[in-house]
């Protein structure tokens, strides 16, 4: 037996054990701490003696599994204890499969998917809350997200067409894809930690599904609810903060190699929201515990098909301005895209940055110019509709992020 077999061994020893703990806790019946190691081992073994004797061995190991659970079933009807749940027997089949993937050399692979499986047999009571909080239109809205990503997707030609070759359907829509997947994951997030959890997590869940909807909401409800105006500027303030955070992730997936280049000056920005923030939350904490406010599920197909096309116009309209009027005119695509949207610019913006139609230094004041832009415009749904309390807090806070913009705009070496 080879040291490498040893190994492998090993790690299916240690996958088989995590496994089986979780099953032992919750009293499984068929198979606990002890039988889920040894269907992993075995699984291993029959993988390592598959290459030397032939694949029906694989096949002799399965059919001698599914018999054990056969007559382990069968051991539990005689007692009189029924249960018509297969989580056990199928998490039993799937061990013995991630046992062969290790034998053929899948080992990252089988390690996490040996651990997603004890993961997912232990969330059983958070999945099945998640599930019960769940009505038709969040049902609706997880099949709407997968038409858009892997139905609608796959079939858009993957070419840029159009003036300045910029327009590539497929890259569009993948945009479109990962800001609703954002969103989506962010609106799971808050079903699952419920509706009162805080001025922080209010703001947190804000700002990942829509910092603008909720300044809006936020906004609306202090004028008839002038003791909230302190709860209200804290969350609108941390949602704002996490659209930095959201415009981050967004650069890291679509273009992680420049990121060293881009993302400096857009942290130091991000840094200053998070002292003002913080300050703001740490100084009103003793007085609210703000509540979220109701959300809507975010895949809806007209909000996707108006975001890509806004995206496909801001990527045209600064590939225009740079090509016919220069780096000002760049500037105030930047500012009018930002006003309500930052994932339309940042998107775009990284796009170019990609291709090489874009250098970095601009790309990234284009990004901070449409988030400066993004809360001049929420300031101003305040002052329309808030309290004249959140009006003034508003005002302090976001004009000091301004000023933080502005410096970072003028003084940051290029």
């Amino acid at each position: 037996m080879t040291p490498s077999l040893l190994y492998l061994l090993a790690v299916a020893l240690g996958l088989g054990l995590l496994v089986g703990l979780q099953r032992e806790w919750a009293s499984s019946a068929i198979a606990g701490i002890r039988t889920f190691p040894l269907i992993t081992v075995f699984g291993t073994i029959c993988g390592a003696l598959a290459v030397s004797y032939g694949g029906w061995l694989l096949g002799a190991g399965l059919l001698a599994i599914a018999a054990l659970i056969v007559m382990g079933n069968v051991a539990k009807l005689k007692r009189g204890d029924a249960d018509p749940g297969m989580t056990t027997e199928v998490a039993i089949l799937l061990m013995f499969g991630v046992g062969v993937a290790l034998s053929a050399g899948y080992t990252i692979e089988a390690v996490v998917t040996g651990g997603g499986v004890a993961v997912l047999l232990h969330w059983k009571r958070p999945l099945h809350d998640l599930v019960g909080r769940i009505g038709q239109a969040d049902v609706q809205a997880i099949f709407r997200l997968a038409l858009i990503a892997l139905v609608v997707l796959p079939l858009l030609p993957n070419r840029a067409y159009g003036p300045y070759e910029v327009l590539n359907p497929f890259t569009i829509w993948l945009m479109v894809v990962l800001i609703v997947g954002i969103s989506m994951g962010a609106y799971v997030a808050y079903k699952l930690l419920g509706r009162r959890s805080g001025a922080l997590v209010a703001g947190i869940m804000g700002g990942l599904i829509s910092s603008t909807a909720t300044t809006v909401s936020l906004a609306r409800r202090s004028r008839t609810a002038a003791t909230e105006t302190r709860a209200a500027a804290v969350v609108i303030l941390i949602a704002s903060t996490i659209v930095f955070v959201r415009v981050l992730f967004e650069l890291t997936v679509v273009i992680p190699d420049q990121l060293t280049a881009t993302a400096p000056p857009l942290v130091a920005m991000m840094l200053v929201m998070i002292v003002v923030s913080g300050g703001l939350y740490w100084t009103s904490r003793a007085t609210f515990e703000a509540e979220p406010e109701d959300q809507e599920p975010p895949s809806e197909l007209g909000a996707a098909i108006v975001f890509g096309l806004l995206y496909a116009a801001v990527l045209l309209g600064v590939a225009a301005a740079k090509a016919n009027f220069g780096q000002p005119a760049m500037y105030v695509v930047a500012g009018l895209s930002g006003l309500t949207d930052m994932d339309a610019i940042t998107l775009s913006t990284a796009q170019l940055i990609r291709s090489d139609d874009l250098d970095t230094e601009t790309g990234w004041r284009l990004i901070l110019v449409g988030a400066m832009a993004n809360l001049v415009f929420k300031a101003g749904v305040v002052v329309a509709l808030g309290h004249a309390q959140l009006i003034r807090r508003i005002a302090t806070v976001f004009g000091v992020a301004l000023a933080a913009g502005v410096a970072l705009l003028v003084m940051w070496p290029g």
